[in-house]
């Protein structure tokens, strides 16, 4: 096999997994008693008529990362109903056991899959998460806080932030047990010079790390859904397998307000003509309500919801025959992802065991980061791709429609490496990614040939970027904070509506964002509670 062969970052991979769902009797998502007995989880149901015309004082949409941490805040007051497209995440083995890490990436059906793909404009493969948890039941389950610079820039609280990290991580996060390739990946970043070395940490510093990790010793991922045991489990119902339409709104009586007063949704596997509502508790003696909508369906599908429901730029509605309620030219904009080069360490499919990352590299004052799993590519064959992204891009693109059926993934283009600054920390990211691969301890315990850097020259390399760009799976943007929310994830021009989730951000958090997601939705929760009590 030549030179560009063995450098040739890891394809996309689709398969349907049919067989080994039947072998592993994977047949629904639902959870039984017998899995949730003991687990102090809030009641969850799949019948849409159970909700369909009740009252609850929160309704958030998305179940996901940051949703069912705040979900669980908000419940220690109030009542929450919280809505998830997807199904649940307990009893299936591919979202719980570590063994079957990568697999549910593999299936992707149009309705019922635990991932959702989509192609992004620029013709890059990527994926959403459908389930209760969201992209934590899918994902490498690597956990690391952001920056503190990240967190000033946000303007958060540090106490604040600080105390809803440890809430999350007392419940979700472990420090793992490196596998014998991780301690080879460890090795192999030092050796190409990611320094220093930083041993177990949850804090985003430059150098080599081990990171936190939501699968415990013995295997068993724990899911931003298991942050809902950490609430009051009386006060959340929890809607699986409903997808919202549109937020219902009203006009105050004088007219000139408008109030987020409920949402539409529809079963997530049948036809979008059977709708259903759910209402906001009204406030006494008014016709407002206190509580809030608030979506939490992700960089995806937050814009995406508010554009169906009428918030977002004007010409762009009107194209849908959808009636403007707020004109938010920032809907859909800011959109960014992390561009993503994969360089494989062995080119040869082996019958490795799949293995999640636990150790990253982090160089050039937070720009890049490296990983290096074992991934499946079939049910029982694995490749070795070293994988490294742009911490902080600045090319951009933007979301939009491309029906009305909110099932439907929208348009969307991120622009990778649009930018000249991009296309030159690409560059140079992939000669250090040359540089991990060809390591000494890397090449031993692989078994392969000790080489330098195959690719040099600035010409080479930026072709390689341009044709091999890929997606590190952590986008964001498409409700920004300024544009679109105020700094109380507040939508601009309407009442009782708010964004909490990766949406809202203008810049990624430069780690693995799972854990500050998790964090927001704590945050946000105690930030909304501390509100209330002051009102």
């Amino acid at each position: 096999m030549g030179h560009r062969e063995i450098y040739m970052a890891a394809p996309h991979m689709i398969d349907r997994l049919s067989i080994l769902l039947v072998l592993l009797g994977v047949v629904s998502s639902r959870p039984s008693s017998s899995m949730l007995q003991g687990m102090n989880l809030p009641h969850m149901t799949w019948d849409v008529e159970e909700v369909s015309g009740k009252s609850f004082d929160y309704i958030i949409v998305g179940g996901g990362t940051a949703g069912c941490p705040l979900a669980s805040t908000l419940s220690m007051k109030f009542s929450v109903l919280l809505v998830e497209r997807g199904g649940s995440p307990y009893e299936n083995p591919l979202v719980i056991e570590k063994k079957y890490y990568g697999l549910s990436l593999l299936e992707t059906d149009y309705f019922s899959s635990l991932s959702q793909r989509f192609v992004s404009a620029d013709g890059v493969s990527n994926l959403r998460g459908r389930v209760l948890g969201g992209s934590s039941a899918i994902n490498g389950g690597f956990y690391s806080r952001a920056s503190r610079e990240f967190v000033e820039r946000s303007g958060w609280d540090q106490e604040m932030v600080e105390k809803a990290y440890e809430w999350v991580e007392s419940r979700v996060v472990f420090q793992p047990a490196l596998t014998p390739w991780q301690t080879t990946t460890q090795f192999g970043l030092l050796q190409a010079g990611i320094l220093p070395y930083n041993g177990y940490s949850l804090e985003h510093v430059e150098g080599t790390k081990i990171g936190g990790s939501i699968f415990d010793k013995s295997g068993i991922r724990h899911t931003s859904a298991d942050l809902l045991r950490g609430g009051n489990p009386e006060n959340v119902t929890v809607l699986l397998n409903a997808t919202v339409k549109n937020i219902v709104f009203r006009n105050s009586s004088g007219g000139n307000e408008t109030w987020a007063t409920g949402i539409s949704f529809i079963r997530s596997d049948q036809s979008t003509e059977e709708t259903f509502e759910a209402f906001l508790n009204m406030a006494n003696d008014s016709t407002a309500p206190q509580g809030d909508i608030i979506l939490a369906a992700g960089a995806i599908g937050s814009p995406t919801i508010l554009l169906l429901s009428g918030v977002g730029p004007p010409k762009h509605l009107e194209k849908f025959d959808i009636p403007v309620i707020v004109n938010l030219t920032g809907v859909g904009r800011d959109m960014k992802d992390s561009p993503c080069i994969s360089l494989l360490a062995d080119s040869r499919p082996m019958e490795r065991p799949a293995d999640p990352p636990q150790v990253t590299g982090i160089a050039s004052d937070l720009k890049f980061v490296i990983e290096a799993g074992i991934l499946p590519i079939s049910f029982n064959t694995t490749l070795i791709p070293v994988a490294g992204k742009l911490a902080f891009p600045v090319s951009k693109g933007r979301l939009k429609l491309n029906s009305t059926d909110p099932r439907e993934n929208p348009s969307v283009k991120f622009n990778y490496l649009n930018k000249e600054q991009d296309l030159r920390q690409c560059v140079e990211m992939v000669e250090l990614l040359q540089r991990v691969v060809s390591s000494q301890a890397v090449t031993i315990f692989l078994g392969v040939e000790h080489k330098k850097g195959i690719m040099s020259g600035q010409e080479e390399l930026s072709s390689f970027c341009k044709k091999n760009v890929r997606t590190f799976y952590h986008y964001h943007g498409g409700c920004p904070v300024g544009s679109v929310v105020d700094s109380d994830y507040r939508v601009h021009g309407v009442k009782g509506l708010r964004v909490v989730d990766g949406s809202t951000f203008l810049e990624s958090p430069g780690t693995n964002p799972m854990a500050t997601l998790m964090m927001l939705g704590r945050y946000q929760g105690m930030k909304i509670l501390q509100e209330r009590k002051s009102a």
